[in-house]
């Protein structure tokens, strides 16, 4: 068992670890302050974490509003002097297993810990058996999500109890991660699955055009309005309207939208009766909404009414276990869109697809593939294919050293050398792509400059 202690207080803290270590926890990491705590959550995986309300620049409210998104399978414990009941219950919804006041029972507190724990290893429980069932889905409504990553299968798990609820979903990621597959999914799964489904793209919107885009207009209403039309909260009504790029709603219409969300009440443009809609609100962005609110650019009360459940989704570059399986998968869409004969790639193609860095991320890897597939002439895609070099014709001095038979042990030096080229010498990729650690790679390049075959390129290894 891996555990967090987050509080402001020195003393609290050593009182806290040592309490743990009498019950046989050893594995225990401290942190005073909130930003810290969120840096290292993104960064490590912990199985609980005990979290202080109270702390100066950001409280622990913060940083489970913060930090629960990147790692939904994470249980936090709140321990706080504050005995407050509408505290309690915001902690509740923002993700929080227990909310305990001080001073807390050290056996009531050890036992929340162990069901907490217990929790967390029954729903890994089932994410495997999910997996077996579904494509190593979570739930029926997200199947089309590709993935066999842990993190990500956490995710769709954690959305999948959120679409249940009425809340208003917030889904951030950077661009070609998903953010509308993810949304189409929560709607599928949720009370407003059998209504319309409208995804809006809020950037593309003029200005002038954002009342009678979103909230209608009637006949007359301006030049050229020939004919009533149903804004996107009309379409929408009954089901979920999904605002993509929400960060890009201009400063001085953002308090017209969030009435909208707010009263569920629209009034179209040329009419002087407003109208009731039940809709789901869905909304995406690759911005930092937080840095928005803090520069004024965008609504603190808006980002509250889109954000009640907040999910974030990794970059591809943190899902490399699943470069391989979504490869094939866009590979076999493509033949099959295409009426192409199935293809399949080499190792060598696979080994460069996982050390590119895809900044696109999904959307670029189903590019690439897509180009790759059209542009080989065999049944092989090679790296030729993808922009890169063919390492079965590779002429470097590696590829020299090991020309012809070889044993199993110069074979693995070739493989190691062909993986570091590909990976640009990034040792952290490259060991993640051999499945190993930097410290096993480590030693493998010691043991490959010490061999006078790979003399010559032993400099840049």
């Amino acid at each position: 068992m891996r555990i967090l202690a987050v509080d402001d207080e020195r003393t609290a803290l050593t009182s806290l670890k040592r309490i743990l270590e009498r019950h046989g926890i050893w594995d225990i990491e401290t942190c005073q302050k909130g930003q810290d705590a969120v840096a290292l959550i993104k960064q490590e995986d912990f199985d609980i974490v005990l979290l202080d309300i109270l702390m100066p620049e950001m409280d622990g409210l913060a940083v489970l509003e913060a930090a629960k998104p990147f790692r939904p399978a994470t249980e936090f414990i709140v321990l706080t002097a504050v005995d407050d009941l509408t505290t309690a219950v915001q902690a509740i919804r923002l993700g929080a297993y227990d909310y305990m006041v001080k001073p807390v029972d050290n056996s009531r507190l050890f036992l929340t810990i162990e069901r907490a724990f217990e929790r967390k290893g029954l729903r890994a429980g089932f994410l495997g058996m999910g997996s077996c069932r579904n494509s190593k889905g979570i739930s029926p409504e997200f199947t089309h999500i590709i993935t066999q990553n842990s993190r990500m299968l956490e995710l769709l798990e954690y959305a999948a109890v959120m679409a249940r609820s009425t809340l208003a979903i917030l889904i951030t990621g950077e661009s070609g991660t998903g953010k509308e597959l993810l949304a189409r999914g929560a709607h599928r799964a949720s009370p407003y699955g059998e209504g319309p489904f409208v995804a809006v793209n809020v950037a593309a919107v003029p200005d002038n055009l954002f009342e009678s885009h979103f909230f209608g207009h009637r006949k007359g209403a301006f030049t050229g309005s020939e004919h009533d039309f149903k804004g996107y909260f009309e379409q929408a009504d009954g089901g979920t309207l999904f605002l993509d790029e929400i960060g890009e709603v201009p400063p001085h219409l953002q308090t017209k939208l969030l009435r909208a969300i707010e009263d569920k009440t629209i009034t179209p443009v040329g009419s002087e009766k407003s109208m009731k809609v039940d809709v789901r609100i869905i909304s995406s962005t690759n911005a930092d909404l937080d840095r928005l609110c803090r520069e004024g650019r965008f609504r603190l009360d808006l980002l509250y009414r889109i954000k009640p459940a907040h999910i974030h989704l990794p970059p591809l570059r943190e899902r490399n276990d699943d470069i391989a399986l979504l490869a094939d998968h866009f590979l076999q869409d493509t033949c099959k869109r295409t009426g192409i004969k199935r293809k399949c790639f080499t190792p060598q193609a696979l080994n460069m697809l996982s050390a590119l860095k895809f900044e696109g991320n999904v959307r670029e890897l189903a590019q690439t593939v897509e180009k790759a597939v059209l542009l080989a002439e065999n049944d092989h895609v090679r790296p030729e294919h993808l922009g890169g070099k063919d390492t079965c014709d590779d002429s470097s001095e590696g590829s020299k050293a090991a020309e012809g038979l070889c044993s199993l042990k110069e074979n693995e030096e070739r493989h190691v050398v062909r993986v570091l080229e590909l990976s640009m010498r990034n040792r952290v990729k490259a060991a993640a792509i051999l499945g190993i650690t930097v410290r096993q790679l480590q030693r493998k390049i010691a043991q490959i400059k010490a061999d006078p075959r790979w003399a010559k390129i032993a400099n840049t290894l």
